[in-house]
């Protein structure tokens, strides 16, 4: 079986047990628009220079602190604690406001059917907040499909590890049997250092070659890609192990 395959359903000769923890913003829902649109408004409050879309979208998926922080550039004068109240308001009018971040196309669809296979338990590592999470949760109807739930509530920034080990944890999988699906560097660098494969994604915020750069073990470009993708890493540290 190769990563280019787009079979949900591989025969199980595995493990009995795979993690498999996704990201959130940039993997499985596009909140560019939202995250954009909050940040505008919060650097406008503090009449600061608002950076470019680019560098916006480069520090999605780290926490508040840690993303203003990144985009004061070690500029002392850049309200970093300010902006992180302003856009946590903004970003809850937004919310409030509007429709639901989007999923990308074939999301849905294909953690239903890995969440419905008995050698696999989904989780999730995200730099939201716990609330935003249970948003989108409940308004995709995937209330209950995440057996871990990892926030910026609940761990230091990525890319820290912590989130992947407190997973690992909760279920009681081991890192080879362990892959992290994700949008930027941050989650390839996190799933790494807590030794568990990492698995980019070809539509998120942060470019391929970086994903590259940074030593994703594989990366997809459709949804549908992903089931066959997981089972061959998997399938490569068990070779490894022998």
């Amino acid at each position: 079986m190769t990563p280019s395959e787009s079979d949900a359903d591989p025969a199980p000769d595995a493990a009995p047990l795979k993690l498999v923890l996704f990201d959130c913003d940039g993997t499985l829902v596009d909140s560019q628009h939202m995250i954009v649109a909050a940040m505008r408004d919060a650097h406008a409050a503090h009449g600061v220079a608002l950076p470019d879309r680019d560098r916006l979208l480069s520090v999605v998926g780290l926490s508040l602190p840690e993303a203003f922080a990144m985009l004061s550039r070690g500029d002392l004068a850049y309200p970093v604690e300010a902006l992180v109240d302003a856009y946590r308001t903004a970003f809850t009018r937004l919310r409030n406001a509007e429709p639901p971040e989007p999923m990308f196309e074939g999301a849905w669809e294909v953690l239903d059917a890995l969440r419905r296979r008995d050698d696999v338990v989904l989780g999730m590592v995200t730099g939201k907040a716990r609330r935003g999470v249970e948003r989108v949760l409940k308004a995709h109807a995937m209330e209950g499909w995440f057996a871990t739930i990892q926030t910026a509530d609940d761990a230091p920034s990525k890319p820290h590890p912590a989130m992947v080990f407190q997973a690992m944890g909760e279920i009681g999988a081991r890192p080879e049997e362990t892959v992290v699906v994700g949008d930027t560097t941050y989650d390839v660098s996190m799933a790494l250092q807590a030794g568990a494969s990492a698995l980019g994604v070809g539509w998120g915020y942060h470019e391929v070659a970086a994903l590259e750069r940074a030593g994703a073990d594989h990366i997809v470009h459709r949804f549908d890609e992903v089931p066959a993708a997981i089972f061959d890493l998997l399938a490569r540290r068990r070779a490894i192990a022998g």
